[in-house]
């Protein structure tokens, strides 16, 4: 069994004209949103046995409270380039290679990537947020997915459970 944290990363800045998309940071609301949703991972989620995170400014900054939740030592993290704006199935591919060690991993990333993801590892789960989750994945939602794979290679299309989806405005946000 594996579980896989999928998280779109917080809202962001667009105020500074010229910044280069990978290094805009969160808005005041974005930022609100990541603590919010740092509260409810630490305290409803699973804890991760790793967390991959895209390299942007805005996926980085979502995660930072969410490190401030943990006890020590914080779970392994993994800064990856390729993760910033990945595909759907560049982000499968790489939850697909993850060592059989890991049980629990969270990844923090992009639309469309992370939202397409999610919708296509999505085989069963309640039904209205599996709806809500195919309808749109909004800044800093959540979706908790238990997989039967007993290996990372394992993990396919249609196989997951959705145990949760959770958005900022379901928390009183």
């Amino acid at each position: 069994m594996k579980i896989v944290l999928l998280l779109r990363h917080a809202k962001s800045a667009w105020g500074t004209p010229g910044l280069p998309d990978h290094e805009r940071p969160l808005n005041r609301r974005g930022e609100h949103a990541a603590r919010v949703m740092a509260q409810y991972i630490a305290d409803r989620c699973p804890r991760p046995d790793l967390i991959l995170c895209s390299t942007a400014v805005r996926t980085r900054r979502t995660l930072a409270p969410l490190l401030k939740q943990f006890e020590p030592p914080a779970p392994p993290i993994a800064l990856e380039k390729d993760l910033y704006l990945a595909p759907e199935s560049a982000l499968l591919g790489r939850l697909q290679a993850l060592p059989d060690s890991v049980g629990t991993a969270l990844l923090i990333g992009h639309n469309d990537g992370i939202g397409q993801l999610a919708a296509a590892l999505v085989g069963s789960g309640p039904a209205e947020q599996v709806q809500a989750l195919r309808d749109k994945f909004p800044t800093a939602a959540l979706a908790v997915l238990r997989a039967p794979a007993e290996h990372w290679p394992d993990l396919e299309s249609g196989s997951a459970n959705l145990l949760a989806f959770v958005r900022p405005r379901d928390l009183g946000d």
